[in-house]
């Protein structure tokens, strides 16, 4: 296979309400968008995850521009390979970046699976034909207006809630939510808000039966995670502290967590998501997609990685409706009535790319050519 031309793109899309977590609030995200294509004119689209601000990692949108137009797109354009999963291999030598990768990378596995004319999910060698799907909520201005959100996404058909709490924003917080809504699937999201010290605050939220707490402590850490962990009832959820499956084995081995969220730009692709799953289901820990306020492509992405057989959780892969007014993919994705995405049945990510809309949106772009 060889990519006769990369092209980069990055839009500007508003979110239709501000999400905020303890890193900050967005209300706009600047995305970029990779379109690779290879000699007989066949495409495949990926998206770069990277925030507008180096607060989740240390990438972010100018940086993940840099190395994706200095270095990754030339490499991939200048360089055959036989399948998209030799594409980490050929990124190797180039440190870290993971999310800048995996927009390439994920791009090749869309344009290997239209070349072979089949759902990119079934090329991945996924499982599930639905993926169930769980809401992310930001911090409110108010409890009553959390409980009034959580309560539009139950009736929409949401199999699990997640909610943002930081330090002054937590106890008080799950507390309401769980006297309002006693049965529901519920979990919080930390961002590495706390610290060890805080242990026994987060020991507190043992009584109000979490799935998980993700991500309370520092985001490179799994040590002090191990020692939290021994502490809680409440299983934790390592986000930002997995970067690889190997970060994976050490933090099973270590005992720092009961549950893992794989985000595909975090990892560097699908090919590393798969390795990842994988080393989780051999130790019967259980995994689900975290999202990154992805536009429609990244989305689709996601719904393909979650039908892999290792994903038992709801992830935060839900509808296009909840973010943005319109999406740059079509159909738009939707959620059945009850909490579930059925995977598209096309080639690639099985959604049509929509050129105008994303051409409306671009802020910059630039073309690689072999």
């Amino acid at each position: 296979m060889r990519v006769r031309r990369v092209e980069l793109r990055q839009i500007g899309i508003p979110l239709l309400h501000p999400f905020e977590t303890s890193l900050g609030r967005t209300t706009e995200r600047h995305i970029i968008l990779v379109r690779i294509e290879d000699e007989g004119g066949i495409e495949g689209w990926g998206e770069c995850v990277a925030d507008e601000n180096p607060y989740y990692s240390e990438e972010w949108t100018e940086s993940a521009w840099t190395i994706l137009d200095r270095f990754l797109a030339p490499l991939i354009a200048q360089t055959p390979f036989q399948r998209a999963e030799d594409v980490d291999g050929i990124f190797a030598h180039i440190r870290g970046n993971r999310m800048a990768k995996a927009a390439i990378e994920t791009a090749c596995w869309d344009l290997e699976a239209r070349r072979r004319n089949m759902p990119l999910w079934k090329v991945l060698g996924g499982t599930r034909a639905e993926v169930t799907s769980g809401v992310s909520i930001g911090l409110q201005s108010s409890i009553d207006v959390l409980l009034e959100k959580i309560d539009r996404e139950l009736t929409a058909g949401y199999q699990r809630i997640k909610i943002k709490i930081k330090p002054k924003h937590d106890l008080e917080l799950v507390k309401a939510v769980r006297e309002k809504f006693p049965r529901i699937k519920l979990m919080v999201d930390a961002n590495s808000a706390y610290r060890l010290g805080d242990a026994p605050l987060l020991r507190a939220l043992d009584a109000y039966d979490l799935m998980m707490i993700e991500q309370p402590l520092a985001n490179d850490d799994l040590a002090d995670h191990a020692r939290l962990q021994k502490q809680l009832a409440t299983p934790v959820c390592l986000d930002e502290s997995i970067r690889s499956s190997a970060d994976a084995r050490f933090a099973i081995e270590l005992g720092a967590c009961r549950v893992v969220n794989i985000k595909l730009g975090r990892v560097g692709g699908h090919t590393e998501a798969r390795r990842v799953e994988k080393v989780c289901r051999q130790n019967e820990v259980p995994v689900w997609s975290g999202g990154m306020l992805e536009a429609g492509i990244g989305r689709a992405h996601n719904i393909a990685m979650s039908t892999l057989a290792g994903f038992l959780l709801p992830g935060d892969v839900s509808a296009s409706a909840r973010y943005w007014e319109e999406d740059i993919i079509d159909p738009p994705v939707v959620v059945t009535s009850r909490g579930t995405i059925v995977p598209p049945s096309g080639p690639g990510i099985g959604f049509r790319v929509k050129r105008d809309r994303i051409e409306a949106l671009t802020m910059r772009s630039k073309t690689i050519e072999a």
